[in-house]
């Protein structure tokens, strides 16, 4: 196997190749180590390499599993975590010119209970500025690997790329209003949205802190669901981590989808959407039948006016969160940062009360609408990835509805669990992704039923032609 071929293996794959010992950890993170050094250049999923401690965390693995103690599926493997994520000994930055370059004291738990499986950091993966939507202006943008010309997920894009273009087997992100599923739906890759809670937030920069989610982005659902079953459970560092142990998803995954009632409301998953989502959706529907699952129709209530709320939210968050760094080191940040919280800024309490009233009203008649099912199915974005033209990742924050938030940001208001599956491709090569929304602490009937689907396509996988 050529190292190319090792760096686009599955994460489950190498793990079962590293625990019988016919693969070494210092063999596989050299050869990880290699290919980022080759490709981040052009693609820029990394904002720092951290190439040492990586070969001396991959040769304390090999030791381990050569005496006999296999921690689990990570044990060995290279992992990316999004700039964001507190590592010991390395600057957290949130791809900003704000923050003091201090290197972090601890890692996050998160991170913590990655090295506790025996996993393999290999750097700060890159994102927008304080993973909003614009990127500062000294960095440069990452590169989706599918189509340089198209957007690669915005915040949680670094993830997404290195996912996506085997720079990491699998990666770190945060989802505050989409920004785990936009970039698996751009990249083409596995992204799972738990439960908030699920997994702590300890050491990791807030934008929104009621809204803020951790989750892994992964090339496959077995791969995700292993990195869930690492990082996730309880956390006295954050009090709104879930006290109950998270369940096993890996274990899940042989359940299938066999009696599992999935939602859909057509009118919602397909008007207004770009015409090959709307027909990638409907081919989602018929295969989602065929993997076993029973479709059933539901009414989602109406969104439009509930996303109007969600920039108010984030941004008079994202001002609490800034204190000390707003507006003292105000000429540091980028513009779309800067602008979103002179915006968080000017809010007036009622403002922002009637925006939480919102979010609560339709938790609960969404609760209600989805109350005979087990799982809502939708895309993951009701467009194709954007183009760079489009995006403006540069540009001023302006207040109003963005029509990417369809889909992403209210099961952000209600802390749902999600999983983004790559579902195809258009005639032109672009990542199609499908969404599965599942109700609060169901990511494991997330995972069976994730895992069935992507069973039943019976095509080999794809490598983007720009990785």
């Amino acid at each position: 196997m050529s190292d190319t071929d090792l760096c686009f293996a599955t994460l489950a794959e190498t793990a079962e190749r590293l625990r019988r010992r016919e693969l070494s950890p210092v063999e596989l993170t050299r050869a990880q180590l290699a290919r980022i050094e080759a490709r981040n250049p052009s693609l820029h999923a990394y904002l720092a390499v951290l190439s040492e401690s990586a070969l001396e965390a991959a040769r304390a693995a090999e030791r381990e599993i050569a005496a006999g103690r296999w921690r689990g599926p990570l044990h060995g493997v290279p992992i990316g975590v999004k700039d964001l994520f507190d590592v010991a000994g390395v600057p957290t930055t949130c791809a900003s010119r704000v923050l003091d370059p201090t290197p972090a004291a601890r890692d996050a738990t998160a991170v913590r209970k990655l090295r506790e499986a025996g996993a393999v950091i290999t750097g700060k993966l890159h994102q927008t500025e304080f993973a909003l939507s614009g990127y500062h202006p000294s960095l440069p943008v990452p590169v989706n690997p599918w189509d340089p010309s198209r957007f690669a997920g915005v915040s949680s894009s670094g993830s997404g790329v290195a996912a996506a273009a085997g720079l990491a087997f699998a990666t770190l992100g945060t989802d505050t209003g989409g920004s785990i599923r936009f970039p698996a739906a751009a990249c083409g890759v596995v992204g799972l949205k738990p439960t908030r809670g699920r997994v702590s937030r300890a050491g990791v920069f807030p934008l929104g802190g009621s809204l803020d989610h951790v989750g892994p982005l992964t090339r496959c659902v077995a791969d995700a669901a292993a990195v869930l079953d690492a990082i996730a459970g309880p956390d006295p560092a954050d009090p709104t981590a879930l006290r109950e142990a998270s369940p096993n998803c890996v274990a899940a995954l042989r359940e299938g989808a066999r009696g599992v009632r999935v939602g859909v409301d057509f009118a919602y998953a397909t008007d207004g959407v770009e015409p090959a989502v709307a027909e990638g959706f409907r081919r989602d529907v018929r295969r989602l039948e065929a993997a076993g699952a029973t479709v059933v129709e539901v009414r989602v209530p109406a969104v439009d006016e509930l996303l109007t709320q969600w920039s108010v939210l984030c941004a008079a968050e994202a001002v609490v969160h800034h204190r000390g760094l707003w507006p003292e080191r105000a000429a540091s940040y980028g513009p779309t940062f800067r602008t979103f919280l002179e915006y968080g800024s000017r809010l007036s309490g009622p403002e922002v009360a009637a925006a939480w009233l919102a979010r609560e009203d339709w938790s609960h008649r969404f609760a209600d609408a989805v109350q005979p099912v087990d799982l809502l199915a939708c895309p993951s974005m009701p467009t194709l990835p954007l183009p760079n033209a489009v995006l403006a990742p540069h540009a001023e924050f302006a207040p109003g509805v963005s029509p990417l938030l369809r889909f992403t940001a209210p099961y952000d208001f209600n802390g749902r669990p999600t999983l983004s599956l790559p579902s195809g491709f258009t005639p032109d090569g672009l990542p199609l992704s499908l969404q599965l929304v599942g109700g609060l602490r169901a990511e494991a009937t997330l995972c069976r039923v994730g895992q069935a689907f992507e069973a039943a396509d019976p095509s080999p996988r794809r490598r983007p032609p720009h990785a």
